[in-house]
């Protein structure tokens, strides 16, 4: 289970970084933006650096959630963003810049909505292919 804000905290540190290439056009920062979400994918949201500095330097000052989420739909949405991140990264890195900027974009685009909406496009993703491939569940 995952505090919501950090979630949001997460999106919106991604949000500011993902700018910042889509401005500068750099691959190398988009490769570190990359790891970030491998981190989360692999090793799971409370280990990302992100939620790292949520959970250490700005918990503390809030009060308690007054919901706790699940952790899994997050961590898949961090798996999309790092598919996104290799893509463009490889687009950066080879000289494809339209690729790298349209794949950057993309995860933009998700990491914004999650960030001022609390709308996470890769759980729903998540929650979607659930229902196709889990009988009796439903998004």
């Amino acid at each position: 289970m995952v505090d919501p804000r950090g979630l949001r905290f997460t999106a919106a540190v991604s949000t500011v970084v993902l700018a910042t290439v889509l401005v500068t056009g750099s691959g190398w920062l988009l490769l570190g933006q990359t790891i970030v979400f491998g981190v989360a994918a692999v090793a799971g949201i409370r280990y990302a650096p992100y939620g790292l500095v949520f959970r250490s330097l700005i918990r503390p000052r809030l009060g308690p959630p007054a919901r706790m989420e699940d952790a899994v739909p997050p961590r898949f949405a961090q798996l999309v963003g790092l598919l996104f991140g290799v893509v463009g990264v490889a687009g950066y890195l080879s000289g494809a810049w339209v690729l790298g900027c349209v794949a950057a974009a993309f995860a933009l685009a998700a990491a914004l909505l999650n960030a001022a909406f609390e709308l996470c496009l890769g759980c729903q993703l998540y929650l979607f292919f659930r229902s196709i491939t889990v009988k009796g569940v439903r998004p």
